[in-house]
């Protein structure tokens, strides 16, 4: 049992870096001479900020989101663990931690459908973009895993 929590707390933890380093890393759009990310447009002569149009807030707002619910979903699950009855099953962590992927899934869509309008021709996806994919299916499975988890001694 205890490799079992140490395995799902890894995973959990592996899918919060995940989470930060996609969100925080200027790399969603890279180029020969620039970059952009949810925050900041560099090119080889500054940076600017970000556009202000609706879609990028929302996908701003929808990875931060995703990154406090998973927050909230380990902390859940710590004191979980040490109130929960024999038996009883992690439902609010799993909840949680559902919720995150499904933000972060929210997020990498509407960057997908909407970057091709404010991203240069020639630019292609960076690796934060990837990470926030990859971020998905382990927030989702690590979710999945806490909602079938049941509470033993």
């Amino acid at each position: 049992m205890l490799l079992l929590l140490l395995g799902i707390i890894f995973l959990h933890l592996a899918a919060l870096v995940l989470l930060f380093v996609s969100t925080i890393v200027s790399v969603w759009t890279t180029g020969e001479s620039t970059t952009s990310d949810l925050w900041i447009n560099c090119t080889t002569s500054g940076c600017i900020p970000a556009s202000t149009g609706e879609w990028i807030q929302s996908v701003q707002a929808v990875m931060i989101l995703s990154i406090i619910f998973s927050c909230l979903s380990l902390f859940l699950f710590f004191c979980q663990l040490f109130t929960l009855q024999k038996g009883g099953r992690f439902f609010l962590t799993g909840t949680f931690q559902i919720l995150a992927s499904l933000f972060v899934m929210s997020g990498a869509i509407i960057y997908t459908v909407m970057s091709p309008e404010w991203v240069p021709e020639g630019n292609s996806f960076g690796y934060s973009y990837i990470l926030a994919w990859v971020a998905f299916p382990l927030a989702l499975i690590s979710g999945l895993i806490y909602v079938i988890l049941r509470k033993r001694e």
